[in-house]
């Protein structure tokens, strides 16, 4: 008996063979990158699966670790209206996105014929030879879960949101115990999650959020995905940690989703070769480096503002200009990592005429990338302005940065409102019904920040949270995917 126990206790330990699988996001592509570079540290094999295009613009793997991890791409399937070539979201206009979903649908028997020929293998054999003992999925991937139990393969979706944003979607049975209808239904967090007043949405960012539980061209609203994901995965996974989120916010997720809930911790990439926005501009990213980081090394510690909205913010020439003149208005040196908006290609400058000659040698914009995790970490930066994209507010938490928040669509304004709780942070002031901001509203924000005696207490209290969310080194965040190992260990079917 005890030989037996000992055996299936070896057997429990085997390294894994993880298939991991994410939304075609860039802002879900790279946390699933860390977190299938963190598995691989462990020595399991991790099966990384996307379309070809998203796979060649991914940064490359540690080289330490590139025997670990495999690439498998799957052609995405041509949708009419969908430009030809575009193989993420950050490849189309926000309006087109439902068909990328569409076409996402379409990788449903592709995907069926790779696992099959990935479950030929056996339980006993080793790395890429054994089948998948899991599927680590996104919210996307409704049909996926069918396929996996056809070949007894169990699923653990990883939520690259935070817990709180999670907790503010709720499950299925919530929501129909509680039904959201209006816009205004949307504002306030839910009856299920009990939360100060000022964590709500503004009326704009609602109106986002309940054209999400509609249905689009794919012909499945973004809710249901999850619903139907979540229902039949076995395990939920999230990017995050406690230390972030109000302390009984990973508890309630449990009970709210009837499963294990586990924080993978934040992922944060060792430098700036993984960035959590966007893809590597191979051609130009060399240059936006290098001036970027040579024009901080001129500047006295602390002082810049760094500026960088993400890739994918649906910013529009005219609130380009409102933040460049807002900036100009500050006073404060800055680095702004500008991405054009698309309607610049009509003809509209990407900034106010004559905004780089008299903002010069207190301020720098650079076009293309950007290597944003290096940038955080160099000692001239003081603060950021950001759209509050969740790894890019990871990635500041990491080093300890006061915010000046813009946000604009999905969990962003959550997001914000979470970080002003914490006292790390000042949203720009936006108008409520569509969430426009001027130029002063962009200054007295930044002032805020950069001078005076509240920003001194942000970057008190942000150097504050860095310690409890990071500590000296990342072992405190390493920990959590120990233990997200050790559950995929024993959960996995025998």
């Amino acid at each position: 008996m005890a030989g037996d126990q000992q055996q299936e206790e070896a057997r429990r330990a085997a390294p894994l063979h993880v298939v991991v699988f994410p939304w075609l996001a860039f802002g879900h592509l790279i946390p699933f990158l860390e977190l299938s570079k963190r598995l691989a540290a462990r020595g399991h094999a991790v099966t990384f699966v996307s379309t070809p295009m998203n796979i060649a613009r991914l940064p490359p793997v540690p080289e330490g670790l590139s025997g670990q991890v495999r690439m498998v791409a799957l052609p995405l399937p041509a949708v009419d209206g969908l430009p030809e070539g575009a193989e993420s979201t950050a490849d189309v206009p926000q309006e087109k996105v439902e068909l990328l979903k569409a076409a996402f649908d379409g990788l449903a028997a592709p995907f069926a014929n790779f696992l099959a020929a990935a479950c030929a293998g056996g339980r006993e054999q080793a790395g890429f030879g054994r089948r998948p003992d899991w599927v680590v999925l996104d919210f996307a991937h409704h049909w996926l879960c069918p396929i996996a139990e056809q070949h007894q393969v169990p699923c653990a979706m990883f939520l690259i949101f935070t817990a709180t944003a999670t907790a503010y979607t709720g499950s299925r049975r919530q929501n129909v115990s509680h039904p959201r209808v209006t816009v205004e239904d949307f504002m306030p967090m839910p009856r299920w999650f009990p939360s100060p007043p000022s964590l709500a949405f503004r009326r704009h960012e609602a109106a986002w959020l309940a054209a999400a539980t509609q249905l689009n061209a794919s012909g499945v609203a973004d809710t249901e995905r999850l619903w139907r994901t979540e229902e039949r995965c076995r395990l939920l996974v999230v990017r995050s940690c406690p230390e972030v989120e109000q302390p009984r916010v990973f508890p309630l997720l449990q009970e709210l989703y009837s499963k294990p809930v586990l924080p993978a911790g934040l992922l944060l990439p060792e430098d700036g070769r993984c960035e959590s926005d966007g893809d590597r501009a191979e051609g130009s990213g060399v240059v936006a480096r290098s001036g970027a980081l040579q024009w901080l090394d001129e500047q006295p510690p602390g002082s810049v503002l760094y500026v960088a909205l993400g890739s994918e913010a649906p910013v529009t020439p005219a609130s380009v200009h409102e933040l460049a003149a807002g900036l100009e208005l500050s006073g404060a040196r800055f680095l702004w990592a500008l991405r054009a908006p698309s309607a610049a290609a009509a003809g509209t400058p990407p900034l106010p005429d004559g905004f780089e000659a008299r903002t010069r040698g207190r301020g720098a914009v650079c076009a293309g990338w950007v290597p944003q995790v290096r940038v955080l970490a160099h000692a001239a930066v003081g603060a950021f302005l950001t759209h509050c994209g969740w790894g890019s507010v990871a990635e500041s938490l990491r080093f300890g940065h006061p915010l000046v928040m813009l946000p604009f669509i999905t969990d962003q304004g959550l997001i914000a409102r979470m970080m002003a709780e914490r006292g790390v942070g000042v949203e720009v002031a936006r108008r409520d019904d569509d969430g426009w901001f001027g130029r002063d509203d962009v200054a007295e924000a930044v002032r805020r920040v950069m001078v005076g005696e509240e920003g001194k207490t942000l970057a008190r209290n942000a150097k504050r949270l860095r310690e409890s969310v990071v500590g000296d080194d990342s072992g405190r965040q390493e920990l959590y995917v120990d233990e997200l190992v050790q559950c995929l260990q024993r959960h996995r079917f025998t």
